[in-house]
C-alpha cells in the first residue's frame, strides 16, 4: 500500500495584503522542534504569526504578501535545520523478516539523497519515508530499496480488484494471498516428509530393516526415488528462503533466508553425494541420507512463516476496527430532497440528516433536533452523549434514538476518525528507543551465527567421535537453523503495534514510541487545574439567604441583573437558575461597576450585585453573611451579595467545579506511585480548595503560563521524569518541556493537538490508562526480548553440540526447525495477548 502526503497542503487564502499558507515541514523528531521552527519564522519581517503542529507536520504562517514571500518562508524553515515541502510515503516491503532486513533496507534509504528519514517496522512489513520532493523521487526510492535486497510489496491487479471488490484493504488481501501460498508449500512438504523420515531411517523399522538392509542396491535406490521427491519440496516449498537468499547476497548481505538455505542445502548436498558417490566415505555408515532433515526443516519454518503472518495480521486489528468505522454512505439534503450519496461525495456545508441507529459520516454540527450518540469507539467513554443544537457530531459514531440534522464541516481526510487513523499509523511505525539498541544487535547476528557454525564444523569434524563427518554436518546444520533473527527482530515492533491501537481503543493516541516508553518511567505527573482537574468553566455552586429569605427569592434578583450578561460569572448565574426552573425575570437600568458588580431595577426594586466593596460603599450591612463568606472563599468558590433596597438578602456563588472523576483518578495515579502536582495560575486559596477535594498534596499556585514551563524543568532539576496534563493550547510550551506530554481534547479538536499523548475523552482517567498500556506493553516488550535472546543465547551453543561432553546430548536438525519456527511465532503471540489487556476503571 502507499500512502502519500502532498508536498503543501492548504491553498492560499487572500485577505486584504495578508496571505494564509500551510507548508509540510520535514525533520521534525521531538517537542522541541515547532517551537524552534516558529522562532525562525517570526523572526522574518512580515510574518504575522506562525504555529507549527509537530502531529502533522505542518507549519501553518500567516504573512503580509507585500512584505514576504513563500520562497522566504521556506528558506527560513531550511535554515532552521528543517525541510520545507518535504513529502511522506508509505511504502509495503516484501521478504522483510528479521532485525538485519530492517537495517538493511534503513541504511539504503538514508543514504540516498534527499531522504531525510526512513523507518522500517517488522510488526506492518513497510517502511515509513520522509523525502524532500526537490531531491528525490519514487523510483529512488524503489532503487534504494531494491539495492538492499528488497523489493517493494506491489499488489497484483487480481488482488487490487478484490480488495475493490469486497470493500476490504488491499494489504490484509496480499496478506491473506501469502498465507494461502505459504500454507500450500507447508502441506507439499509436510506430505512428502512423512514417506521421507520413515525410509530414511530402515533400520528402525521391522520389516524394512529385512527389505533394504544396510549397503543393500535396495536401499541405494530407494534412497535415490527419496531424493527425486525431495526436490520439487527444495524448489517450490523452499524457494522463497533461496530468493531471500539470492536477494541478500547479490547486495553482499545476509539474513535468516541464508541460513535455512545454507542448512538445508548442506543437508541435501551431503545425501546426494552418499547416494550417488557412497564410495567417497571411508565406510558405508557414513554414507547416510539427510532427506528428512530437508524436507522437515522447510516444512516447519513455512508453517512458522504462515503463522507468523497470520498472527502479525491479527495486531493491526486496531487499525481495522478504526477503517471499520467509516459509514459508507451518508443521508444528504439537497435541492429539499434527501438523497443517499457515497460518503466521498459528501462535501463541506452538506446537510446530513441522521435517524435512529444511522452511523454519522462526516463530522459537523448539530443544527435542528437532538439525540443520543454512541461515541464510545471514538472517546472510548460508554454512556452515550446527547446532541442538541449547536454540538458537535462525530463521524463514526453511532446514532442511538432520536434524529437530528447537521451541517458537515470536515470530510475526507479532514475528519477527526480519519485523522486518528493517520495518527496511529504513523505510531505504529515508530520505534521505542529500546528497539534501536536491539536493531544494532541484529546487525551482527547473522554473521556471527555462520561464523560459529563453521568453527563447530570444525571442532566437531578436528576432534568429535566418529562418524566425525556425519556429526560435523549434522552441528553445521543445527546450528544454522536453530538460530532466529526473526524473533529478535519483531520482539518489539509488534507489541509496539498492539499496545499503540490498544490505546486508541480506549481513545487515547499514543504519537510515537518513544513517547510509549518514556510513559512508562514518568515518576510524576504535572496536572494544569483549569480544564483538567476542574470543568474548565463555572458553575453556580451555593445560594445562601439570610435569615427570613428564601434561596429563590436571592437567586431570582441575582439571574435578573445577570441576564444576557456576557461574563463567565454571569452566564454560570443564569444557567444555574435555569437548571433550577425559575422563571425569567427583567431588570431595568442595569449598570456595571467595573471591579465591584452590577446594579438595577427588579420588580420596583433596587439591587445590587457584587462585592464587599461595593457593599460598604452603598452602606450595605454584611455582617450575618460574612461567616458563610469566608467559608465559601476558602473552599475556593467566588461568592457575590445580593441586596435590594439597601438590605443584603444572600450570597451567590460560583466555582469551576472539579470533574466527577479526577478525585478517583489522582488517587490511582498515586497508587500507580507517581508523585500528582497540581499548576494553576489561580491564587493560593483557590488552588488549595481545589487540591484538598481531590487529595492532590503538592500544589504550584499563581503560575503564569508562560512559567509554566519552569515549573516542569524545576521539577525535572530534582531528577524526575516529569509527565505534563494540560489542555495543549495555553499549555503548550509544559507539554513540550516535559518528558512526556498528555493534552486533553474533546471532539474533533484532538487530531491538531502536538502532545505526545492526545486524550480524546476529557478526563484524567485516559492519563491512567495510558500509563497503564505504556507498562503493560513494556512490560511485554522485554518478554519478548528476554524470551527471544535467551532462545538464541542457550539454543545456539546446545546446537554446536555444548551438552554432548557432558551429556551425550545432541541436537536433531528436526527440532531446532520445529524451535526456530516456533519462537518467532511465540514472540508475535504473545505480543497480542495484549489485545486482551482491559484499564482498571476507577469509580467516579
Amino acid at each position: 500500500m502507499i500512502d502519500t502526503t502532498l508536498p503543501t497542503t492548504g491553498a492560499l487564502s487572500t485577505a486584504a495584503r495578508r496571505e494564509h499558507i500551510e507548508l509540510t515541514v520535514g525533520g521534525m523528531t521531538c517537542a522541541h522542534c515547532p517551537p524552534a521552527i516558529e522562532k525562525a519564522l517570526k523572526e522574518i519581517k512580515g510574518v504575522v504569526s506562525a504555529r507549527v503542529n509537530l502531529a502533522n507536520q505542518i507549519a501553518a504562517i500567516n504573512y503580509d504578501a507585500d512584505r514576504v514571500n513563500i520562497a522566504d518562508l521556506a528558506r527560513a524553515i531550511r535554515v532552521a535545520g528543517y525541510v520545507a515541502g518535504a513529502a511522506k510515503i508509505r511504502v509495503s516491503v516484501a521478504q522483510m523478516h528479521c532485525a538485519s532486513c530492517v537495517t538493511r533496507v534503513e541504511s539504503a534509504l538514508k543514504g540516498t539523497p534527499g531522504v531525510i528519514a526512513a523507518t522500517a517496522n517488522l510488526g506492518t512489513s513497510a517502511v515509513d519515508i520522509e523525502y524532500d520532493p526537490q531531491k528525490t523521487d519514487f523510483s529512488a526510492i524503489r532503487a534504494a530499496i531494491e539495492s538492499s535486497g528488497h523489493r517493494i510489496a506491489e499488489q497484483r491487479p487480481q488482488e487490487i480488484k478484490v480488495a475493490v471488490e469486497a470493500g476490504a484493504d488491499p494489504d490484509q488481501i496480499a496478506r491473506e494471498s501469502e498465507y494461502k501460498t505459504l500454507m500450500h508449500k507447508f502441506w507439499f512438504a509436510a506430505i512428502v516428509s512423512a514417506p521421507v523420515m520413515a525410509l530414511s531411517y530402515p533400520d528402525l523399522i521391522p520389516g524394512l530393516r529385512d527389505w533394504m538392509p544396510a549397503g543393500s542396491d535396495t536401499r541405494r535406490i530407494v534412497w535415490a526415488l527419496l531424493g527425486v521427491a525431495s526436490v520439487p519440496v527444495l524448489v517450490w516449498s523452499g524457494s522463497q528462503f533461496f530468493v531471500g537468499m539470492w536477494d541478500a547476497l547479490k547486495h553482499r548481505a545476509a539474513n535468516m533466508h541464508t541460513l535455512i538455505s545454507i542448512g538445508v542445502s548442506a543437508a541435501f548436498l551431503y545425501s546426494v553425494i552418499a547416494v550417488a558417490f557412497p564410495h567417497l566415505f571411508p565406510s558405508m555408515a557414513l554414507a547416510e541420507v539427510f532427506w528428512d532433515v530437508t524436507d522437515v526443516v522447510i516444512a516447519l519454518v513455512t508453517l512458522g512463516l504462515a503463522l507468523e503472518l497470520k498472527a502479525k495480521g491479527r495486531t493491526s486489528e486496531a487499525i481495522k476496527k478504526l477503517i471499520g468505522l467509516q459509514a459508507k454512505t451518508a443521508r444528504v439534503l439537497r435541492d429539499g430532497e434527501e438523497i443517499d450519496l457515497a460518503v466521498e461525495e459528501v462535501v463541506a456545508g452538506d446537510i446530513v440528516v441522521i435517524r435512529p441507529g444511522d452511523k454519522i459520516p462526516v463530522d459537523g454540527e448539530v443544527t435542528e433536533g437532538s439525540s443520543a450518540v454512541d461515541e464510545s469507539m471514538i472517546t472510548g467513554e460508554s454512556i452515550p452523549v446527547e446532541k442538541h443544537v449547536g454540538d458537535e457530531a462525530i463521524g463514526g459514531t453511532l446514532n442511538k434514538m432520536g434524529s437530528f440534522k447537521f451541517r458537515a464541516t470536515k470530510v475526507g481526510k479532514d475528519t477527526a476518525l480519519a485523522n486518528i487513523i493517520r495518527m496511529v499509523k504513523d505510531a505504529q511505525g515508530s520505534k521505542a528507543p529500546i528497539q534501536r539498541v536491539v536493531d544494532a544487535v541484529s546487525g551482527f547476528f547473522v554473521p556471527t551465527v555462520m561464523i560459529l557454525s563453521v568453527l563447530a564444523f570444525m571442532i566437531w569434524y578436528a576432534f568429535g567421535p566418529e562418524p566425525r563427518v556425519i556429526y560435523a554436518t549434522i552441528v553445521l546444520v543445527t546450528t544454522l537453523i536453530i538460530a532466529c533473527p526473526c524473533a529478535l527482530g519483531l520482539a518489539t515492533p509488534t507489541s509496539l503495534t498492539v499496545g499503540i491501537g490498544k490505546g486508541a481503543e480506549n481513545g487515547i493516541l499514543i504519537r510515537s514510541g518513544d513517547a510509549l516508553q518514556s510513559s512508562e518511567k514518568l515518576q510524576a505527573i504535572i496536572l494544569d487545574k483549569t480544564g483538567t482537574i476542574t470543568r474548565g468553566e463555572p458553575s453556580l455552586t451555593d445560594v445562601v439567604p439570610v435569615d427570613g429569605q428564601r434561596e429563590e427569592t436571592v437567586l431570582r434578583l441575582a439571574v435578573a441583573l445577570e441576564r444576557g450578561s456576557e461574563h463567565p460569572l454571569g452566564e454560570a448565574i443564569v444557567k444555574g437558575a435555569e437548571a433550577r426552573g425559575l422563571p425569567p425575570v427583567e431588570a431595568r437600568g442595569f449598570v456595571a461597576i467595573p471591579g465591584h458588580g452590577v446594579s438595577g431595577e427588579v420588580d420596583g426594586r433596587q439591587v445590587l450585585l457584587g462585592n464587599t466593596k461595593l457593599m460598604g460603599d452603598r452602606g450595605v450591612a454584611i455582617d450575618a453573611l460574612t461567616a458563610a463568606w469566608e467559608r465559601l472563599a476558602n473552599e475556593g468558590k467566588t461568592p457575590m451579595y445580593v441586596a435590594a433596597d439597601g438590605q443584603c438578602l444572600g450570597l451567590v456563588a460560583v466555582a469551576d467545579t472539579v470533574k466527577s472523576d479526577s478525585k478517583a483518578a489522582i488517587e490511582a495515579l498515586l497508587r500507580l506511585g507517581l508523585e500528582v502536582v497540581m499548576l494553576t495560575g489561580d491564587n493560593e486559596r483557590t488552588a488549595k480548595a481545589i487540591a484538598s477535594q481531590v487529595g492532590v498534596g503538592r500544589v504550584l499556585a499563581e503560575v503564569l503560563p508562560d512559567a509554566k514551563a519552569h515549573e516542569v524543568q524545576k521539577l525535572q532539576l530534582e531528577g524526575k521524569t516529569v509527565g505534563m496534563v494540560g489542555d495543549g493550547v495555553n499549555d503548550a510550551p509544559a507539554l513540550a518541556q516535559a518528558d512526556v506530554g498528555f493534552a486533553i481534547g474533546t471532539g474533533t479538536d484532538v487530531a491538531i493537538e502536538a502532545s505526545d499523548v492526545t486524550l480524546i475523552r476529557g478526563s484524567l482517567q485516559g492519563v491512567v490508562t495510558a500509563i497503564e498500556i505504556s507498562r503493560a506493553t513494556m512490560r511485554n516488550v522485554r518478554q519478548n526480548l528476554v524470551g527471544a535472546f535467551g532462545y538464541n543465547v542457550l539454543g545456539i551453543p546446545v546446537a554446536m553440540g555444548a551438552l554432548y561432553p557432558a551429556l551425550g546430548i545432541l541436537l536433531s536438525p528436526l527440532i531446532a526447525s520445529a524451535a526456530m519456527a516456533f519462537s518467532s511465532v511465540t514472540v508475535v503471540s504473545n505480543a497480542n495477548r495484549l489485545r486482551f489487556f482491559q484499564p482498571r476503571r476507577t469509580a467516579s
